[in-house]
Formats: C-alpha cells, sequence, structure tokens
C-alpha cells in the first residue's frame, strides 16, 4: 500500500479559484438579499449605474469596493441591507452603437421607427449587456441581483413620468424655447457636461447694417458664423459704449433680407471684441438669446434640425450651414456691406443660471459642489429614441402646457423642459 504525498502548497494566493466558487455559492443562497435579516433596520444603497455601453475602469473597482464595505458591514449590524443594481441605457452612445450596426445592414432607425428602435435596442442589451455585471461579480459586489434593474425597465420609466408629472404639478419645472446644443448627426439634444470645447481660427467677417431711414452709414458688426445674419432679429451695443449710445433705439435693415430689426442696449455686451456692436440671433445663440428676452426679440430659427437652413433663409434654403457661410460672405460682397475679414481664435460657452437657494445636501459639504452644478445645467432636454419620454403638450393650464401620466392627453411636440430653481410661480414661455 502505497500512501499519496500531499498537494504541495502555492507559493501565492491565487483567488481566482477561490471566489469563482464562493461568490456563486453566496448569490444562490440568498445571502445578499435583506432576507436574511427580516427583522432589521432597512438600509440600501442604489449602485450608479454603469452604461451598458462600456466596461468597468478602475473608477469603478474602487466606488464598488467603498459601497460594498459598507453593505457588508451594515449587514453583519443586522440591517436589513439592499445594495441595489443595475446598469444605464445610455441613450446617446446606445443610439450610436445599434445605429452602426444597423446601417451595415442598409437600415436607420427612422426607417425603422422608434418601437422597432427600441427593440432593437433591448436585444443588443440583452447580448452584450452582461459584461458589466459578470465584471460586478467578479469584484465580489454583493449585490441583490434578483433585483437587478435596467434604466428602461418598464415600471423605472413608469417612475420617471411620475416624477415628472409631480415636478410640472408643483410648479418646479417648465417648459419653454431655449438654446440648447443640438447633434445635427444624431438629430438629439447634448447635456453642457457632453460638450468638448476646443478653440479653432476662424474668420471674423465685418458686416455693415445700413439704417432703414437712410441717414447714416449705418453699424458694423463683426462675426464668424455670416450665415446666422440671416435670422438676426436686432444689433445689440454696450449702454454706456460712447460710440453707440446715441443709436439705441434707432432701425437698420438687415443685408440680403431686407428686414428692419432695431438698435438694442444691453450690458452683456463686450465693447471690446470686435466692433463693439453685436448681431442678435436668438434661435442660434445663447448669448443672443438672453439678449433677445431682454429686449423683446422674437426668435427666427435659420437653421433646422439637420443642419441645413430653413424657409426663414430665403434663398440659402436647403444648403447645408457650412455651405451658407460661404455663400452668404459672397452674397455680401456686391452690395459692399461686407468688409475685410481676420482671423481669430474663437471658443463658445454657454452662459450661467441662478444656482437653487432652497436646496439641501447631505452630506452638507456637498452643498457647494450642487449649487455650483445647477447654475451652470438649469435646462434639460433629450430627444434620444432609447430613453423615457414624459408626454408633454399645449394645453390651458397657466403655464400654457399640460403634462399627463399616460400620454392620452399630452404630445412631445417642441420646446425644452427646464428646472425652476427656488420658485413655484410659473415661468412664461
Amino acid at each position: 500500500m502505497t500512501t499519496r504525498p500531499p498537494d504541495p502548497l502555492q507559493g501565492s494566493y491565487d483567488p481566482r479559484s477561490v471566489e469563482a466558487r464562493w461568490y456563486p455559492i453566496w448569490e444562490g443562497s440568498g445571502a445578499f438579499r435583506p432576507e436574511v435579516n427580516p427583522d432589521g433596520e432597512p438600509f440600501c444603497i442604489v449602485i450608479p449605474p454603469p452604461n451598458v455601453t462600456g466596461v468597468l475602469h478602475i473608477g469603478h473597482a474602487l466606488d464598488h469596493s467603498i459601497q460594498d464595505a459598507i453593505i457588508r458591514r451594515k449587514r453583519m449590524q443586522g440591517y436589513a441591507t439592499l445594495w441595489l443594481p443595475g446598469t444605464d441605457h445610455a441613450g446617446i452612445a446606445t443610439q450610436m452603437v445599434v445605429e452602426r450596426e444597423l446601417a451595415l445592414e442598409g437600415l436607420s432607425r427612422h426607417s425603422m421607427g422608434r418601437k422597432a428602435f427600441v427593440e432593437q435596442v433591448w436585444q443588443w442589451k440583452r447580448q452584450s449587456g452582461g459584461t458589466i455585471t459578470a465584471q460586478m461579480r467578479a469584484l465580489g459586489d454583493s449585490c441583490d441581483w434578483t433585483r437587478e434593474r435596467f434604466t428602461l425597465d418598464e415600471g423605472l420609466s413608469a417612475a420617471v413620468s411620475e416624477v415628472f408629472v409631480r415636478l410640472h404639478e408643483k410648479g418646479l419645472i417648465y417648459r419653454g424655447q431655449r438654446i440648447i446644443n443640438w447633434s445635427p448627426g444624431l438629430m438629439t439634444a447634448i447635456s453642457d457636461i457632453e460638450v468638448e470645447y476646443r478653440e479653432v481660427d476662424g474668420r471674423l467677417v465685418h458686416i455693415t447694417y445700413p439704417f432703414a431711414d437712410g441717414d447714416g452709414e449705418g453699424i458694423t458688426v463683426a462675426t464668424t458664423r455670416a450665415e446666422t445674419m440671416l435670422g438676426d432679429t436686432g444689433v445689440a451695443v454696450h449702454p454706456g459704449d460712447d460710440r453707440y449710445r446715441h443709436l439705441v433705439g434707432r432701425t437698420v435693415r438687415l443685408p440680403l433680407m431686407g428686414r428692419d430689426i432695431p438698435v438694442v442696449a444691453d450690458e452683456a455686451v463686450e465693447p471690446d471684441f470686435g466692433t463693439g456692436a453685436v448681431k442678435v440671433t436668438p434661435a442660434h445663440d445663447p448669448l443672443d438669446f438672453d439678449i433677445s428676452l431682454r429686449a423683446g426679440l422674437v426668435p427666427v430659427q435659420v437653421i433646422g434640425e439637420d443642419g441645413r437652413m430653413t424657409a426663414a433663409a430665403g434663398d440659402f434654403a436647403g444648403l447645408d450651414r457650412f455651405e451658407a457661410r460661404a455663400q452668404v460672405v459672397e452674397a455680401l460682397r456686391p452690395a459692399g456691406t461686407s468688409k475685410a475679414s481676420r482671423s481669430t481664435a474663437i471658443r463658445w460657452a454657454t452662459a450661467p443660471a441662478a444656482a437653487c437657494p432652497s436646496s439641501r445636501s447631505f452630506p452638507t459639504n456637498g452643498s457647494c459642489g450642487w449649487r455650483s452644478w445647477s447654475a451652470r445645467r438649469w435646462r434639460w432636454c433629450r430627444k434620444t429614441w432609447p430613453g423615457s419620454f414624459p408626454s408633454v403638450g399645449n394645453g390651458t393650464t397657466s403655464a400654457g402646457w399640460r403634462t399627463s401620466r399616460t400620454g392620452a392627453s399630452a404630445d412631445s411636440s417642441g420646446g425644452v423642459i427646464g428646472f425652476r430653481p427656488g420658485t413655484a410661480k410659473p415661468m412664461a414661455r
């Protein structure tokens, strides 16, 4: 009879063999569910849902480790703990990925329709969404997987609509026309935090707007986007600028369009930039839009959602905005209203909004960050197809619009949904 020698001890601990065996046992036994402590005080953490389009990175590993440590300690202390797992549909990123796959088949979301496209997103999620949850299990996240959620789940979409309607009923949100970041390629709004700014060399074109009554030479403005002048509804100057103060209230004629527009005064104008006189295009510039609200100027949209000039652009309708830019400059030359141009570095940014003084943060040291964020990210808008669509439509309420939990009495056309900081009063559209 021979004795089998013992297996040699490994030189180092190999967590993969141990964790691969024990994690399924823990999960299968229900050890991560709050029911293991049925009489305990509830304690819950909703995991910040990772985007379903990607994979976990080192930041996720750190964040999940901290949350897991908190959850496991509370569980050992007898709390009925729930660490709720889930993934985010990541509207824009998901839409891009799925659209690329459809393009290989000669299809597009527009040819399919929204319902079929959303089903395609769900199919893609079922195929690729397991990568992240597998990583979370490999990290040892003690989540209750029986309650796993996806942000497009029917229940969550209903919750979004419910919260939306309640905010409207309390007067905390409004609908109105606002300047947003728009992607002609994706046909959706882009939030401020998703925009990457960069400086580019642009041509600063000088254009003279003659006075409507023919008395005097007119006012010269400078712009890097000549095509937007087709949508001008005013010219703004600084009220303290001695060069133009006496011209406020006069009317100039918009070249190429023949529209008479007023000269207004506004402190937002920078006297040292360009000529000190600013063409006001409310529909296509955030600063101009703010000026138009104060001066009572009506926006004229000359660039459509597809990046092409609209019928309001007159003879330039149908052109791509960049093609229109060059043609507008050329069209101005024979009339003598376009002067020499020069190169300049331009960086576009959006104007800030008021902070929310009534907000409360826990822990309290987060209040400064929240107020800074809410001051800069005051409006919300999204038109991606894989997403929640609260129903908004024209109505007879004091604000001129209505919301619906079921979608039966409202439509989703037009406007931007905004957060109204620190007030319950209706905001004019």
